[in-house]
């Protein structure tokens, strides 16, 4: 989980930025200032938001996220689409994160446990 569900947050803060700088370009979030503010605080949310994925709270947080991504396209109306797919995509990592990691974890067992494969 924390892999998948750490590379999705980091794209997804990335992207947030980018669209906060397209929607102080376009005029529709009034002012490029605020606009920057929203992206930018909602970038480094999501950025913090990675160091909360191995405590218990860690998905709970990433959804809460994923629903500010969401309401941003109140005033954003293209966040809707890509807020969109970043919940689909948190939902790949919540669901299947888990499994990658554990699959992960094994084969490093083995490696480290046989040491005589290579």
């Amino acid at each position: 989980m924390r892999v998948l569900g750490s590379t999705v947050l980091v794209l997804e803060a990335i992207v947030v930025f980018l669209a906060a700088l397209v929607a102080a370009g376009t005029g529709a979030v009034d002012g490029m200032g605020r606009s920057l503010l929203i992206g930018g605080l909602l970038a480094l949310a999501l950025i913090a938001g990675v160091g909360t994925l191995g405590r218990p709270f860690g998905v709970t947080v990433g959804w809460v996220l994923q629903g500010f991504v969401l309401a941003w396209g109140l005033w954003v109306p293209s966040m809707w689409i890509v807020g969109g797919i970043f919940v689909v995509l948190w939902f790949f990592a919540v669901r299947n994160g888990s499994r990658i990691d554990a699959l992960r974890a094994e084969r490093a067992a083995e490696s480290d446990g046989t040491g005589a494969d290579n």
